[in-house]
C-alpha cells in the first residue's frame, strides 16, 4: 500500500477549468482545446456535483464516485444546454463555456465548505494505491472489470481522435439583406427616365421611394482558418456594373481583408443601365483574387421607363 499527498482533486480542476477558459480565449489550440474540454463537460461537473452531495472521501468508493461523475455530468451538461437554448445567448461555445465553468466552481465552493467541518487541511488530498480487493460477489467484480474497460478504451479512442484531427470545414459566408436590414425588401423594380435612375420599388408592387440607386447590405464572414482578401463584383444580365460605396463608384469592390472569423458588413448601392424585364443580377465573390463561384448571390430586377 502506498499512499501520497498533493493537492485537493476540486482545486486541480478549478484550475484546469480555468486554463480551458484562457486556451479558448487566447490560444486557437484545437488539440488543447479537447483535451481539456471533453473532461469538463463529462467529467469534471458531475464529479464537482458528487463532491458537494457526498464531501466525506469515505462515502462513496473511487470506482463509484468515479462512475456517479461521468454519468451526472451528462446530465448537468444536457440541462444546461437546454437552459440556454431558452436564453437570448443560445447553445453557442461561449455561453456553454462560462455556464459550465461557473457551475463547476460553484460547487467546488460548496464542497470545500462542506468539507471544512469534517478534515483539518480540506485543500489537500490523500491518495492511497493498494492492491485490488477481490472479495465480494461475483456481480460487482464484474462491473469494476466492465467499468475499468470502459475508462480505458474512452481514454484510447479520445487519444487517437486527437492525434488524428482533421481540419475543420473551412468556408465563407456571403450573405445580402434587403432595405430593413433583414433577408427581404430588396430593390426588385427600377424606373429609368432619360437614361437615369428616378426611383426603386424594394418588393413586388410596393411604392416607388425617390432616388438613383438600389441600396443592399452586404456581408462576408471569414471562416477560412486564415486571412483572406474578398473582392466584390456586379453584373446585371452579364455586363458588369459599378458598385457604389462609401460615396465612391468603383468599378469592383476591393482590399476587404478578414482575419479567421473576422466580420464584414456595409451598404453598398447599384444601378442597372438599361431598361428589361427579369434581368438577372449577379453580386460575385473574389477570394484573394479567385471566383468563388459557390458563393454567387443572386436578384431578379426589373428596369421599366418612365
Amino acid at each position: 500500500m502506498v499512499r501520497f499527498k498533493f493537492l485537493n482533486g476540486l482545486l486541480v480542476i478549478d484550475i484546469l477549468t480555468v486554463l480551458l477558459i484562457l486556451i479558448i480565449a487566447f490560444v486557437p489550440n484545437q488539440i488543447a482545446r479537447i483535451i481539456l474540454g471533453v473532461p469538463f463537460l463529462l467529467f469534471f461537473p458531475g464529479y464537482m456535483l458528487a463532491a458537494a452531495l457526498f464531501p466525506r472521501r469515505e462515502g462513496l468508493e473511487g470506482i463509484e464516485r468515479l462512475a456517479l461523475s461521468l454519468v451526472m455530468s451528462a446530465a448537468v451538461s444536457a440541462l444546461i444546454g437546454l437552459g440556454l437554448n431558452y436564453t437570448p445567448w443560445g447553445i453557442r461555445l461561449v455561453p456553454v463555456l462560462y455556464s459550465v465553468a461557473t457551475f463547476i466552481i460553484l460547487m467546488s465552493m460548496l464542497a470545500l465548505y462542506r468539507r471544512a467541518g469534517q478534515e483539518n487541511n480540506p485543500f489537500i488530498s490523500e491518495f492511497t494505491i493498494r492492491m485490488p480487493n477481490w472479495e465480494g460477489r461475483r456481480l460487482e467484480k464484474g462491473l469494476t472489470v466492465v467499468l475499468a474497460l470502459a475508462i480505458v478504451g474512452a481514454v484510447a479512442v479520445l487519444g487517437y481522435t486527437t492525434m488524428n484531427l482533421k481540419p475543420g470545414e473551412q468556408f465563407t459566408e456571403f450573405y445580402i439583406l434587403g432595405n430593413a436590414g433583414k433577408a427581404a425588401d430588396y430593390p426588385t423594380v427600377f424606373y429609368i427616365s432619360q437614361g437615369g435612375v428616378t426611383g426603386v420599388s424594394y418588393t413586388a408592387g410596393a411604392d416607388k421611394v425617390s432616388g438613383a440607386l438600389g441600396r443592399v447590405k452586404l456581408g462576408i464572414i471569414n471562416k477560412e482558418k486564415k486571412p483572406v482578401a474578398y473582392t466584390v463584383e456586379i453584373k446585371i444580365d452579364n455586363q458588369s456594373e459599378n458598385i457604389f460605396y462609401a460615396g465612391n463608384s468603383l468599378g469592383r469592390l476591393e482590399g476587404i481583408e478578414l482575419q479567421h472569423e473576422e466580420k464584414w458588413e456595409q451598404e453598398i448601392a447599384f444601378a442597372p443601365s438599361k431598361a428589361g424585364d427579369n434581368q438577372k443580377l449577379e453580386i460575385m465573390l473574389y477570394k484573394n483574387g479567385e471566383i468563388d463561384e459557390e458563393n454567387t448571390l443572386e436578384l431578379w430586377v426589373s428596369v421599366r421607363e418612365e
